[in-house]
Protein backbone atom coordinates (compact mmCIF):
# COMPACT_ATOMS: atom_id res chain seq x y z
CA UNK A 1 0.00 0.00 0.00
CA UNK A 2 1.94 3.41 -1.28
CA UNK A 3 1.32 6.19 0.84
CA UNK A 4 0.96 9.33 -1.54
CA UNK A 5 -0.02 13.08 -0.71
CA UNK A 6 -1.13 15.51 -2.97
CA UNK A 7 -0.01 19.56 -2.44
CA UNK A 8 -3.10 21.36 -1.11
CA UNK A 9 -3.49 24.93 -2.92
CA UNK A 10 -0.52 27.10 -1.81
CA UNK A 11 0.87 24.25 0.52
CA UNK A 12 5.27 25.00 0.27
CA UNK A 13 7.29 21.52 0.00
CA UNK A 14 8.01 21.85 3.52
CA UNK A 15 4.61 21.45 5.02
CA UNK A 16 4.20 18.46 2.24
CA UNK A 17 7.41 16.62 3.27
CA UNK A 18 6.12 16.71 7.01
CA UNK A 19 3.06 16.23 6.16
CA UNK A 20 4.39 12.80 4.16
CA UNK A 21 6.61 11.80 7.13
CA UNK A 22 4.26 11.77 9.74
CA UNK A 23 1.84 9.32 7.70
CA UNK A 24 4.83 7.19 6.87
CA UNK A 25 5.47 7.57 11.16
CA UNK A 26 1.75 6.49 11.72
CA UNK A 27 1.67 4.07 9.17
CA UNK A 28 4.33 1.66 10.65
CA UNK A 29 6.22 1.09 7.43
CA UNK A 30 9.76 1.68 8.82
CA UNK A 31 9.03 -0.34 12.12
CA UNK A 32 8.14 -3.23 9.89
CA UNK A 33 11.21 -2.87 7.79
CA UNK A 34 13.62 -3.01 10.40
CA UNK A 35 12.57 -5.53 12.46
CA UNK A 36 12.90 -7.62 8.77
CA UNK A 37 16.50 -5.93 8.54
CA UNK A 38 17.11 -7.15 11.51
CA UNK A 39 15.39 -10.24 12.39
CA UNK A 40 17.78 -13.41 14.11
CA UNK A 41 17.48 -16.29 12.38
CA UNK A 42 16.60 -19.53 15.02
CA UNK A 43 19.11 -21.78 15.85
CA UNK A 44 19.22 -25.18 14.42
CA UNK A 45 17.66 -28.30 16.39
CA UNK A 46 21.45 -29.71 17.47
CA UNK A 47 22.83 -25.92 18.13
CA UNK A 48 19.67 -24.60 20.59
CA UNK A 49 20.34 -28.27 22.42
CA UNK A 50 23.93 -28.16 22.92
CA UNK A 51 23.88 -24.61 24.31
CA UNK A 52 20.99 -25.90 26.27
CA UNK A 53 23.15 -28.09 27.79
CA UNK A 54 26.03 -26.21 28.10
CA UNK A 55 23.69 -23.58 30.22
CA UNK A 56 22.92 -26.43 31.95
CA UNK A 57 26.18 -27.66 33.20
CA UNK A 58 27.29 -24.25 34.07
CA UNK A 59 24.33 -23.50 36.53
CA UNK A 60 25.66 -26.32 38.11
CA UNK A 61 29.03 -25.57 38.09
CA UNK A 62 27.89 -22.13 39.47
CA UNK A 63 25.65 -23.78 42.04
CA UNK A 64 28.68 -25.73 43.33
CA UNK A 65 31.10 -23.13 43.63
CA UNK A 66 28.35 -21.04 45.72
CA UNK A 67 28.00 -23.98 47.80
CA UNK A 68 32.06 -24.16 48.55
CA UNK A 69 32.05 -20.69 48.97
CA UNK A 70 34.72 -20.15 45.97
CA UNK A 71 34.51 -16.60 43.87
CA UNK A 72 32.74 -17.34 40.51
CA UNK A 73 34.99 -16.61 37.79
CA UNK A 74 32.75 -15.80 34.81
Amino acid sequence: MPLKVQKQGKESSQNIVRRFTQRVRKSGILLQARKKQFKRRPKSRPLAKFSALRREAKRKEYQEMRKMAKPVIR
